[in-house]
């Protein structure tokens, strides 16, 4: 509503910025880390991508490009790798990019982040999280790692930036864990005495796992997540077996994988 690089929409800038008048505290949820999805080149069209998994590398702060995967790492370059070109982009967003927009959007907020990357430390989810428990935080932004099982009383606003980001996955689970990941997270607001409010942002709102969840119809998502089970035949209308291969060349990985199906 506000263009197409506006993270934060206008609605949930403006429940934010209510909430920190009032002293009470907001999680937003991004289930995707880093700062930018993928380095584009706009002269071939060409991504940075993992020598190893074919997947886009994922730039994370200071310049780094990281694939997921297998945690391959190299810096971002100055050149496109395939024609030569400078004229590269960063593509899509994660959640060290949505803190940096809070950050410049609420400069007197205390605002944090709790991702796999912010994470490794030891002892630093329990620190974050007791700072965030005691008040020291007004914002705390993360992966599904903020979602499930936290108490946080003065939480009464929750935001999804992107909820329909698992949706685009190739697993026949993606919207069973969707309706999951924002059940939860809507969960998280108006525990104590003050209501709370969710603010779910999607491109696709029409889509029966965002909007069941919304409403928290469990019942319902059943229905309609089994009808589209059968109707393709993914568990639990079948049993399936996901083997892995491992070998030194493709073709004897697809040969090992040929007699495993067999």
């Amino acid at each position: 509503e506000v263009g197409p690089d506006e993270i934060v929409s206008r609605a949930l800038a403006g429940a934010i910025k209510a909430r920190l008048g009032r002293r009470e505290q907001v999680l937003v949820l991004l289930n995707r880390r880093g700062y930018s999805t993928s380095v584009f080149c706009r002269q071939c069209g060409a991504t940075l991508e993992c020598p190893s998994c074919s997947v886009s590398l994922v730039v994370h702060g200071r310049g780094r490009a990281v694939c997921h995967y297998c945690n391959y790492a190299r810096a971002v370059p100055r050149a496109c790798q395939t024609c030569g070109g400078v004229f590269l982009e960063l593509l899509g967003y994660g959640t060290e990019r949505v803190e940096a927009e809070l950050r410049a959007m609420f400069p007197a907020a205390r605002v944090a982040r709790l991702d796999r990357d912010t994470a490794r430390r030891k002892g630093a989810v329990p620190e974050l999280l007791g700072r965030f428990g005691s008040g020291d935080l007004d914002v705390l932004v993360g992966t599904q790692m903020i979602a499930k099982g936290h108490d946080f009383p003065r939480v009464t606003l929750v935001g999804v930036i992107s909820a329909d980001v698992g949706l685009g996955l190739a697993d026949f689970r993606s919207a069973e864990r969707t309706f999951q990941l924002l059940t939860q997270v809507v969960g998280r607001a108006g525990r104590g005495t003050v209501a709370g409010e969710a603010i779910v942002q999607t491109v696709f709102p029409g889509h029966y796992s965002i909007e069941l969840a919304c409403t928290q119809d469990y019942g319902a998502f059943f229905e309609r997540e089994l009808t589209f089970r059968r109707a393709m035949r993914y568990p639990p209308a079948v049993a399936l077996i996901n083997g892995v291969v491992r070998a030194a060349s493709d073709r004897d990985a697809m040969a090992a994988a040929g007699e495993l199906a067999e």
